[in-house]
C-alpha cells in the first residue's frame, strides 16, 4: 500500500513538475502528515525530491531526474483509452489498471511506449453518443474478449454471426473495436479466400455487432492491416451513411410542456423545433421514421400529445383511438 503511494507521488511530481503537500494529500486521500513522512522516505532512499518555500512553492524533483518506469502493458493502454466510460472498462475487466496506465503513459518516454499508445488509438474507437437519446440496455457480449485479443494481435478471426434469425460463418481480418454508447462493434475486412467463396467484393469492410456473435475463434494466421486505414474516419463515414439511409417522416405535434423531454428522448424521434403555445403546451416540429412508428409513438402519449400534421397521421391516430373507444363501449355494455 505504502509502496504504491510512494510510486504515485514520484510519478505525479515527474509528470506535473510541482505539487503542494495539500494537493498530494487530496489526490492520494491521506493526511498532510502522511505525505511529509512519505517525502522523508523518498529522500532517504536517494530520490532527489525537495520542497520549495513560498506562496508558489511545493514539492518537486531535481531537474533532469526521471524514473525508468516505462513498461506500459497492452491491457493498460486499453484501460486508459476506455477511461471515459467505467462500464466499458467493466466489459473488458480493465478498471483497476486505469490510474496505473495513465501515470505510466505520462512517465514513459521510450519510442516503443509511444508506439504502443498510437497503435491502441488506431484499434479502439469510443463513440460516446448512443444511437438514440434514450437509455440503452446492456447487451451480453460473451465473445468480446476473444475478439479484442484478435484485434490486438492482428490474427484472423472465424466468426459465427446471427442476423434476422439466421446464422452464417465468415473468416475476417479484425481491424478495430468501436463502442457506440453501450454497444460494441467489430470493424473487419472479410478474408480474401472467404470473399471468393461467397462472391463478395473484397474491397468492402464489414461492421459486426458483438452481441450478435454466437461464436468466435481466433485463428493462428496473422494479417497486416493496410497503412492508410483509420478506424475513427471509417466509423464517422459509416454512421453518417447509416443516418442518411434511415427513413424520414416529418410531423408537427402539440405536446404538454412536461412531456417534451420524454418525446425528445423517445427512440426513432428527433425534435427539430419548439414553439411555446402558452400555458402547458408546446408545438414541436419532429421527425419520425415511418407512419406506423409515428402513430404508435403518438398514441403512447395519450392525451399529452396531439398530431397537428400531416393529415394522414392525424387520421391514423384518430382511427386507432376510435377503434379503442368502440371496444371499451361494447365491453362496458356487456358488464
Amino acid at each position: 500500500m505504502r509502496a504504491g503511494r510512494l510510486l504515485s507521488i514520484l510519478l505525479s511530481l515527474q509528470n506535473e513538475g510541482k505539487l503542494t503537500t495539500e494537493q498530494l494529500a487530496d489526490r492520494l486521500e491521506v493526511s498532510s502528515r502522511t505525505i511529509l513522512r512519505d517525502m522523508d522516505e523518498l529522500s532517504g532512499s536517494g530520490i532527489p525530491v525537495y520542497a520549495e518555500r513560498g506562496s508558489q512553492g511545493g514539492w518537486q524533483l531535481s531537474e533532469g531526474y526521471r524514473t525508468t518506469l516505462t513498461g506500459m502493458q497492452g491491457d493498460e493502454v486499453v484501460a486508459l483509452l476506455l477511461a471515459g466510460n467505467s462500464q466499458l472498462l467493466n466489459d473488458l475487466g480493465k478498471e483497476k489498471q486505469r490510474e496505473d496506465a495513465l501515470q505510466k503513459l505520462l512517465a514513459a518516454v521510450s519510442a516503443s511506449a509511444r508506439s504502443d499508445a498510437a497503435v491502441a488509438r488506431e484499434k479502439i474507437h469510443i463513440d460516446g453518443a448512443g444511437w438514440h437519446q434514450s437509455g440503452q440496455s446492456r447487451e451480453a457480449v460473451p465473445w468480446l474478449s476473444i475478439v479484442q485479443e484478435a484485434v490486438w494481435e492482428e490474427r484472423r478471426l472465424k466468426l459465427t454471426y446471427k442476423r434476422d434469425g439466421e446464422e452464417s460463418q465468415r473468416t475476417v481480418c479484425p481491424l478495430g473495436l468501436v463502442a457506440k454508447g453501450s454497444i460494441w462493434y467489430l470493424v473487419a475486412a472479410v478474408d480474401e479466400e472467404s470473399e471468393r467463396e461467397n462472391g463478395i467484393d473484397g474491397s468492402k469492410l464489414r461492421t459486426y455487432r458483438i452481441s450478435r456473435l454466437v461464436g468466435a475463434e481466433k485463428l493462428p494466421e496473422s494479417f497486416t492491416p493496410w497503412h492508410d486505414f483509420r478506424l475513427s474516419e471509417y466509423w464517422e463515414r459509416s454512421v453518417a451513411s447509416f443516418k442518411d439511409s434511415l427513413p424520414r417522416y416529418p410531423g408537427v405535434v402539440r405536446v404538454r410542456l412536461q412531456d417534451i423531454e420524454r418525446l425528445a428522448a423517445t427512440r426513432f424521434v428527433s425534435v427539430r423545433e419548439q414553439k411555446p403555445l402558452g400555458g402547458e403546451w408546446v408545438e414541436a416540429r419532429v421527425q419520425f421514421e415511418t407512419l406506423e412508428s409515428a402513430r404508435e409513438i403518438a398514441l403512447s402519449f395519450g392525451a399529452g400529445l396531439a398530431v397537428l400534421s400531416p393529415p394522414e397521421l392525424r387520421r391514423a391516430v384518430a382511427d386507432e383511438l376510435a377503434a379503442a373507444l368502440q371496444w371499451y363501449r361494447e365491453e362496458m355494455r356487456l358488464d
